[in-house]
């Protein structure tokens, strides 16, 4: 990696480190030079502005990281049900990258950003439409396969197991604590095994 690409890969992973705690409006860019330790023209080279470099962070820390925790998971189990309760355990309960007192950086830029700028609305819409759509699909190929009940609305459950998921970041962030995330997985199992 040259050193200009390192600099700007360095901006960006510092720049969420803070956004993700601090949140994105109350971030400056003197804030982000001061934890980057890199001049004021170095960033300015990088990120014609703050929202240049918001959108790289959707775009080049987010969705990847996002996708190997949200979406390939899915694809990787032949029985959607385990699949899915899988896949909330380990976001809520094991993964390192998602602190529960900072809640789900995609929701924290959705509730900050999406009101005021149409481009974080489109970077975040993709990624949360790629989660989506892997999950229906999982639903359906469950419902193929035996799985899942013939009659399941795929993109009903879906919205629903989804929308619970943003909700519970939110309670866990209010609460600073995992311990509420467990009634939430609890009931999940339930509802997930009403789809058989």
């Amino acid at each position: 990696m040259k050193k200009a690409e390192a600099t700007r890969l360095n901006i960006l992973q510092k720049a969420f480190e803070l956004i993700y705690v601090k949140g994105y409006q109350t971030t400056s860019i003197d804030d982000i030079i001061a934890t980057t330790q890199v001049t004021k023209g170095a960033f300015y080279y990088h990120f014609k502005n703050k929202d240049e470099m918001g959108l790289a962070i959707i775009n080049e820390i987010l969705k990847p990281t996002l996708k190997n925790s949200f979406v390939t998971p899915l694809q990787n189990e032949e029985n959607p049900i385990n699949a899915i309760y899988n896949l909330m355990y380990n976001l809520l309960m094991e993964n390192e990258f998602l602190k529960v007192e900072y809640g789900c950086p995609a929701a924290n830029f959705t509730q900050e950003m999406t009101p005021w700028n149409i481009k974080f609305s489109n970077a975040l819409d993709t990624l949360t439409k790629e989660w989506t759509e892997t999950m229906i699909a999982t639903i359906e190929k469950g419902k193929s396969n035996g799985f899942i009940h013939k009659d399941t609305n795929a993109k009903q459950t879906t919205m629903f197991i989804l929308s619970g998921y943003w909700g519970i970041r939110n309670y866990g962030k209010l609460e600073n604590s995992k311990k509420v995330y467990i009634p939430y997985l609890k009931e999940l199992k339930n509802y997930l095994n009403s789809l058989k």
